[in-house]
């Protein structure tokens, strides 16, 4: 298995992450990563960068105050913004981010929570979900943080959501119904 290396954002990682998602395409601007690292010094948001034998690979960020009214208003932490570039999936970059992840959100909260995108581009994130114990919060869809009701038509984009937990293993304490 490659080395895979785990480690909190940096100011000098902004521009390499910012400039790996342009060269494939993707709109990640490094103003993003420069307010998560803000974030981070505030202690609102972790950022794990992965990185595979020494490129970038991938981050994911832990909100610890979810902008998902329900996660929020529970106390739920929140796994949001989780990416892996396309030539480093397959290679447990994606499972050791996770890994890392619900090691440090267990030491604060029994419970995670993670948003998943509807369309097909988030098929192998909605197995991993599933494969690592996650299960849908029961609340439906949302689209760009409102419920979709019965029979409202909605726009299927990085906006429509189905959220689920994961219960960390703290003895007595479970996923909100």
């Amino acid at each position: 298995m490659p080395d895979v290396d785990i480690r909190l954002l940096e100011a000098r990682h902004v521009q390499p992450i910012a400039a790996a998602f342009a060269a494939i395409g993707w709109d990640k601007p490094a103003s993003q990563y420069e307010r998560y690292l803000t974030e981070q010094q505030r202690g609102d948001r972790v950022v794990l960068v992965a990185f595979l034998d020494g490129a970038f690979a991938g981050y994911l960020t832990i909100a610890w105050q979810s902008g998902y009214a329900p996660f929020r208003e529970a106390g739920i932490p929140e796994i949001v913004d989780f990416n892996v570039l396309p030539r480093f999936r397959q290679r447990g970059t994606g499972s050791r981010l996770m890994d890392e992840a619900e090691q440090r959100i267990a030491e604060r909260s029994p419970v995670v929570g993670i948003g998943v995108g509807m369309d097909p581009d988030y098929g192998a994130a909605q197995r991993l979900y599933v494969k690592r114990g996650y299960v849908p919060d029961g609340r439906g869809l949302s689209s760009n943080g409102r419920h979709v009701r019965w029979g409202e038509t909605v726009r299927v984009d990085d906006g429509l959501n189905l959220h689920f937990t994961k219960d960390l293993g703290r003895t007595g304490v479970s996923p909100p119904e």
